[in-house]
């Protein structure tokens, strides 16, 4: 048996626009008493936050990867919702490291698939047969923002293909929904998946219902989430909330076929977890004409792992310089 200590040392982070949180993982495992979380608005670039944590932690890693809330591009990434970049030659530099990797956030999620515990799993809809083996799988994440990213496994290895499916045209299928959609158009010109299915989508929901009514009040997203017994326009919102999830969700398994699955991740997906069920996430994913049968093929499921993007990152470089 191979002892721990044989496998890599890998320093892994999970970049947000908010919080960065990093960690050490032995092989494609996270030491969880590593994980420290430290805010962004205290430092003044991503190098620093990982020099930061590489010197408490008194680690030289064998490899680095980070896992960006952004686009990546030619080894670059870009933070959406703060004005970071990082490259390869930078987070090296960083962290000590020989050898490193960048990924968007949505691609870290999909390395992660195959090495989360089971429990952190809850299955949405379930399938008419069980997963194929090797089929493709979807992660959706739903948080501060939207994306998605299929993932494929090859003779030689994994490929998750960036994305930025959350900037993709909202889909209509209701006369509400068309209003909603002129309504985000007016505020921000241009209706995206990403103005719905998000944090802040939850709270232009909210406006949107509320001058539906005549009104102008505006909730926070914690606020909404917290007054579902007590304020019905806060149940209108999330009902609205999770059936666009449904349509959108069962527009990408269309595309990418995920016989293999489909994993819904993030913070604004995790609070929604206990209300797809009952307010017609089923319904609205299966809702497609004459291939609401096909869509049987295609389970789904919601990560409850918070950390999950740092299993990722280390699945990745784990898999880059496998041992043994």
């Amino acid at each position: 048996m191979t002892d721990a200590t044989d496998l890599p040392l890998f320093l892994v982070a999970d970049v947000g626009g908010t919080n960065t949180r990093c960690a050490l993982a032995r092989g494609a495992e996270v030491q969880a008493e590593s994980i420290r979380r430290y805010r962004n608005d205290d430092f003044a670039g991503l190098p620093t936050v990982l020099k930061t944590y590489r010197d408490a932690m008194g680690a030289t890693p064998d490899g680095a990867c980070v896992a960006v809330a952004g686009p990546v591009a030619d080894g670059v990434a870009e933070l959406t919702n703060r004005d970071w970049s990082i490259d390869t030659v930078r987070l090296l530099a960083a962290t000590g490291a020989r050898a490193g990797a960048i990924l968007n956030d949505l691609q870290a999620q999909g390395h992660a698939l195959g090495h989360l515990a089971p429990d952190v799993c809850e299955t949405v809809c379930t399938s008419a047969a069980p997963a194929r083996e090797g089929a493709a799988r979807l992660v959706i994440g739903v948080g501060t923002g939207f994306n998605a990213a299929p993932v494929h496994v090859t003779p030689t290895g994994r490929v998750v293909p960036p994305s930025e499916a959350g900037h993709a045209n909202l889909p209509v299928r209701t006369e509400a929904e068309l209003r909603l959609l002129t309504f985000v158009s007016t505020s921000h010109g241009f209706p995206s998946v990403e103005d719905v299915l998000s944090g802040r989508g939850l709270e232009q929901t909210y406006r949107w219902l509320a001058s539906e009514a005549g009104a102008s009040e505006e909730r926070s997203a914690a606020e909404i989430m917290g007054s579902l017994d007590t304020d019905p326009r806060a149940e209108a919102t999330v009902r609205q909330a999770v059936r666009m999830l449904g349509t959108v969700a069962g527009n990408l398994s269309l595309i990418h076929l995920p016989f293999g699955g489909v994993y819904m991740v993030g913070g604004v997906a995790r609070a929604l977890g206990p209300h797809l069920a009952g307010m017609g996430f089923a319904d609205a994913f299966r809702d497609k004409g004459r291939f609401a049968g096909f869509m049987q093929n295609f389970a789904v499921h919601l990560v409850t792992d918070d950390h999950a993007a740092l299993t990722g990152c280390a699945a990745h470089l784990n898999e880059l310089a496998p041992t043994g």
